[in-house]
């Protein structure tokens, strides 16, 4: 296995991984802090939106332009866009989150038996949600390092409060941090389980077109990851400014960092 995979691969388990990072501030810590949490949900998606508008679907773009002209390539580009959004659109339709706001996750309920199975569908959910953002982890680290780092990142941050989601209504319901940690932590590894599946499939296919057609869909899952989960998820977890203050900080991050690489 070549060093770019390994690298991919590598960046895809540590993004995957922050779900257990989440799963283990909700259950050792006192207080949850709302506003550190909505900010690093905005900062995520300020981070999704425009390294997938500015960098991603233009990679797109320049990839099909390059293989099958400019105009049949800007078409596909922007086709791909729209299949990625309908694509992750079905997902989030068919497997909707159970994921609650964080005021009622921390309540002790009494009906353990309704906890527990909020805990474990939140984790199904978001184990299903985890393949395709593997997928996009991996396929941009794969064909440029710098963006695939700056993507995984932002996906890592994302998966902190899916990781407290799955693991705190679990641990409510059953007492047992280890069982809460464990589950939180294995609806995370979906994401380099989506990376390896989709290179094993992709792999023989390879070329500027599939890379091209790739991208574009990439561009379209994390905007619709961003609009529809990130930004809803940090406005319910704190109504102030903090999260629009995340959301262009995190732009302004990431354009300066790819302005660097240039």
């Amino acid at each position: 296995m070549s060093s770019n995979v390994m690298f991919a691969l590598s960046l895809t388990i540590l993004a995957g991984l922050a779900t257990g990072v989440g799963s283990v501030i909700a259950l050792f810590a006192k207080t949850t802090n709302t506003k550190f949490l909505a900010g690093s949900l905005g900062f995520s998606a300020g981070v999704m939106i425009y390294v997938s508008m500015i960098e991603i679907f233009q990679k797109s773009r320049t990839y099909l332009s390059d293989a099958l002209g400019d105009k049949t390539g800007y078409y596909l580009a922007v086709a791909a866009f729209f299949v990625g959004i309908l694509f992750i659109g079905l997902i989030d339709y068919f497997v909707p989150s159970a994921e609650g706001d964080i005021g009622n996750l921390n309540e002790k309920d009494s009906r353990s038996v309704a906890l527990k199975r909020m805990g474990f569908m939140t984790a199904l959910a978001i184990g299903i949600h985890n393949f395709p953002e593997g997928l996009a982890t991996f396929t941009s680290a794969l064909r440029d390092p710098h963006l695939g780092i700056a993507i995984a990142v932002a996906i890592a941050i994302h998966n902190i409060p899916e990781g407290i989601a799955t693991s705190v209504p679990i641990y409510y319901s059953t007492g047992s941090r280890k069982r809460a940690f464990i589950v939180s932590f294995f609806s995370g590894i979906t994401e380099p389980l989506g990376a390896i599946i989709g290179y094993m499939i992709l792999r023989p296919f390879f070329n500027d077109t599939v890379f091209g057609i790739r991208f574009g869909i990439i561009a379209g899952i994390m905007v619709f990851i961003s609009i529809e989960e990130l930004l809803p998820m940090a406005r319910e977890y704190e109504k102030s400014k903090v999260t629009i203050i995340g959301v262009i900080l995190g732009m302004a991050i990431i354009a300066l960092s790819l302005l660097l690489f240039i």
